[in-house]
Formats: structure tokens, sequence, C-alpha cells
């Protein structure tokens, strides 16, 4: 991993975000890509287009860098290379554009945790990333002073579809250094018996060769909240799961989530498309 791209909107929450591809990228020696959007029509902006830019458009772009100026000198970032980019596209798109041109290996996004999974995970722009994203995304959710991951979770239905995103969630477990625990959540509405459950696992766990793992069944009402209350009960440090556009985060998040789910929806979540 070389390319860690982090979108921001320069709030708490983005800062959060960076603060922890920091980490990342000084243990792996990474470069970081902080990506800001300006979401206005070309013509306003290019200066080399057919109309002059407006002066809006110049105070934005003005006020951009500006604010790079100020978060780039941060003390976090010393000794990390930082590219600075505007883009002028709708956010997702300018994410999934810019991580095409730099063959990004890793998206960093923070999100909003007043609200909860629901927002981080339905919310326009991260649902957006992270339903569309080929390059793994992690959420975060809080500011991490010491971002560690000892216990990774990976949530799934074990199906073969979803083998191809266990590969990468197995190497990004070893970047980490971290014991994986894979997960299978069983509900009164998606039970699956006990042997299939253990054909499933064994096809997964012949592609492990020395990451440490656990398998692990864990039987609750919705799949959601068996995802995080087995991720609380072994006090997890990430959870990860494969998405497959709208089918793959409506598989696991399908549905309304209750106020005693989102107290517990406080950890870093990373996915990986299908």
């Amino acid at each position: 991993m070389k390319r860690i791209l982090v979108p921001t909107d320069f709030s708490n929450q983005a800062e959060n975000a960076l603060k922890v591809a920091a980490q990342i990228a000084k243990k792996h020696d990474c470069d970081i890509y902080l990506l800001h959007m300006l979401e206005m029509p070309m013509q306003e902006i290019d200066p080399l287009g057919s109309h002059s830019p407006l002066p809006e458009a110049m105070f934005f772009m003005k006020l951009t860098h500006k604010k790079f100026d100020s978060l780039t000198t941060k003390a976090y970032l010393n000794g990390i290379h930082v590219h600075e980019l505007v883009d002028f596209q709708e956010v997702f798109k300018g994410i999934f554009h810019t991580c095409k041109k730099h063959q990004i290996d890793l998206i960093v996004m923070g999100s909003n945790g007043s609200s909860g999974l629901r927002e981080m995970l339905i919310g326009s722009n991260t649902e957006k990333v992270v339903r569309t994203s080929e390059t793994p995304v992690l959420v975060v959710k809080k500011e991490h002073a010491v971002f560690n991951v000892g216990h990774f979770v990976f949530a799934s239905n074990f199906e073969n579809e979803s083998k191809d995103a266990f590969k990468k969630a197995i190497n990004f477990s070893n970047l980490f250094g971290a014991k994986m625990h894979l997960l299978l959540v069983n509900t009164p509405n998606m039970f699956v018996t006990t042997e299939e459950t253990n054909a499933r696992m064994d096809n997964y766990t012949k592609l492990i060769n020395s990451t440490p793992y656990s398998l692990n069944v864990y039987n609750d009402l919705s799949i959601e909240k068996g995802i995080m209350n087995f991720s609380q009960s072994i006090g997890a440090d990430l959870i990860g799961m494969s998405t497959h556009g709208r089918q793959g985060l409506s598989h696991f998040f399908n549905g309304s989530i209750s106020e005693d789910l989102v107290n517990h929806a406080k950890r870093p979540v990373m996915t990986f498309k299908i």
C-alpha cells in the first residue's frame, strides 16, 4: 500500500479521518492525497474555458488553498508527502476518478457519529462512495489518538461471491497486524444451519495462510444488531464487510436501526467491493 486518499470538507470529522490516515501513512511509508471538492460548473472555474472565472469561484478556490496551507502544516502530518487536490465534480464521482488517476490503495473518510451507523452508511456522499468504490474504504467516526487494529471482525454470509473481497480484507488485516474474526450472523429470517455454516466458512479458511483468525456464529434479531453486538462483546477495533452496489449495503443494513444499536456504532468500518 502506497497511496491513501482522504476526501476533506475541512470539518472536524474529515480531520479525524486525516489523523488516522496519517498514522497509517507513517507506519507504511505512504503518500496522502488530500482531496477537496468544489461542486461548481467547470466554465465558472477553468481559466482556459470559454468563460472567465466568476469572482465567487475564484474566492472559493483561494479559500480552499488557504485551508490546505493551514491543514498541511499540522504536526501530525510531518514527514508525510501530502498531495493537495481540488476537483469540480460531485463528491463520489470526483473520488472515483481520483482513485483511477492516482492508483489509490485506500480511501479514509470521516463521518459524523451523532446519528450512528445509519448516517455513516446511508448518508448521501459516504454511502455513494462506499457503494460504488472499487477501492477499499475505511470510515472513521471519531478521533483516534492511536489507531491500532488488534481485532478485525469480517462479517459475511460467506457465499462464493465475497471471496475476492475477503482476500482484500486478509491483506489489510495483515497490514494492521490484526486477528481476524470471521462472523456469520444467524437471524430468524436468514437462518443458516450448522452444517451449511461450517461448509461455507471452511471454503474461506482455505484462503488464509498465516493470518490468525477465529470462526464465529452469532444469533441475533437482525444482521446489523448481530454485527454490532458481537463486535462489542470482543472489543473489536474494526468491522469489515463486502459490498456489491445497492444490494451489498442492503444485505447487511436493511431497515431501521434502533437507538441502542446507534450507541454501539462507534467503531471504524471498512468496506471491500465484490
